[in-house]
């Protein structure tokens, strides 16, 4: 009937085409990735020219120049100088008020803070245990 070389030999060629198909199959998913790559790339070109396209619509002069005359006229806007704008460093620094931290300003508790109603200390309480 067969002989072992025949058995060996349809062993082989059943592998190789199994191998084939799968190196088929494989070569097929990336040819399909890379055309996804492909339409994404030509989805963001299409996005950047878009979004130049708008770009260059908002910079164009005689637009800004118009805005300028809008602003000026109905709104009464008037441009900025240079001498308008200040650097941190610029700026007075802000004197501490001690009168600030007052009694008044922390609703009495500053004046009462430590003492009882008789005027003398109570022990401090902190999370309900008594120091």
């Amino acid at each position: 009937m067969f002989r072992t070389s025949d058995i060996v030999l349809i062993a082989v060629m059943v592998s190789a085409a199994a191998l084939t198909y799968k190196t088929k199959r494989e070569a097929e998913e990336q040819l399909a990735a890379v055309q996804k790559i492909q339409a994404q790339i030509h989805y963001e070109e299409d996005t950047i020219d878009l979004l130049k396209a708008d770009w260059s619509l908002l910079t164009q002069p005689s637009r800004l120049q118009k805005l300028a005359e809008i602003y000026k006229s109905q709104l009464g806007l008037e441009p900025v100088n240079a001498r308008q704008i200040v650097g941190l460093d610029d700026l007075p620094a802000k004197p501490v008020n001690i009168e600030d931290l007052s009694s008044q300003r922390l609703g009495g508790m500053a004046d009462n803070s430590g003492k009882g109603p008789s005027g003398g200390k109570d022990p401090v309480v902190t999370g309900g245990i008594v120091q």
